[in-house]
């Protein structure tokens, strides 16, 4: 398996593409922008977008979805529909998803979103806003607030400590460094 990321400036957003060691059929993670940098990461590695995975449909995460489907024949992956017309799957919190050599299995955190999901592949989470290093959301009801730091205590900071997080924004991080360095989830 390979795994890139691709780093936008517009909204500093993180795009994730995941496939194949050999090529093949591959999947994204939150496509907020489809530029010829991430064309050339697909096809210099022999790839072919056959999934689409949305962790939110906010623009920074999803703006790139409309060229890529032109390129691609990728299934959408969401929790809600996008804020363009577009056909997708419907995805729920406990889903198990089977995409080529890859099996994700989906969680649902909402408090940046309703719709926040966070996939998991292998001991890798890809968390969109849902969780940082060392962040949170940080404009939130205090009823939001506290939901989705009982929901990360509950779903992400039971996993293994070695688990890898992949943020929508900024740099990867650590279950094990999030519990013990992450200010906004430290009592």
């Amino acid at each position: 398996m390979k795994l890139f990321f691709h780093f936008v400036l517009s909204n500093f957003s993180n795009t994730y593409l995941l496939g194949p060691a050999e090529g093949g059929d591959a999947l994204i993670i939150d496509p907020g922008v489809m530029d010829h940098q991430l064309l050339n990461l697909i096809e210099n590695n022999n790839f072919y977008v056959k999934n689409i995975l949305v962790t939110h449909n906010h623009d920074s995460h999803v703006n790139g979805i409309k060229t890529l489907t032109k390129i691609y024949n990728a299934d959408i992956y969401s929790n809600m529909e996008l804020p363009f017309k577009a056909d997708f799957i419907k995805i729920e919190d406990g889903d198990q998803l089977s995409l080529g050599e890859f099996t994700v299995d989906v969680i649902n955190i909402p408090g940046h979103s309703a719709d926040s999901m966070i996939f998991k592949i292998k001991n890798m989470l890809f968390t969109g806003d849902v969780l940082f290093a060392g962040a949170i959301d940080n404009e939130l009801t205090m009823f939001q607030d506290r939901h989705l730091r009982e929901k990360i205590n509950e779903k992400l900071f039971s996993m293994d400590d070695d688990t890898l997080i992949f943020p929508g924004h900024g740099s990867p991080s650590t279950i094990k460094a999030e519990k013990y360095f992450n200010p906004f989830l430290r009592d």
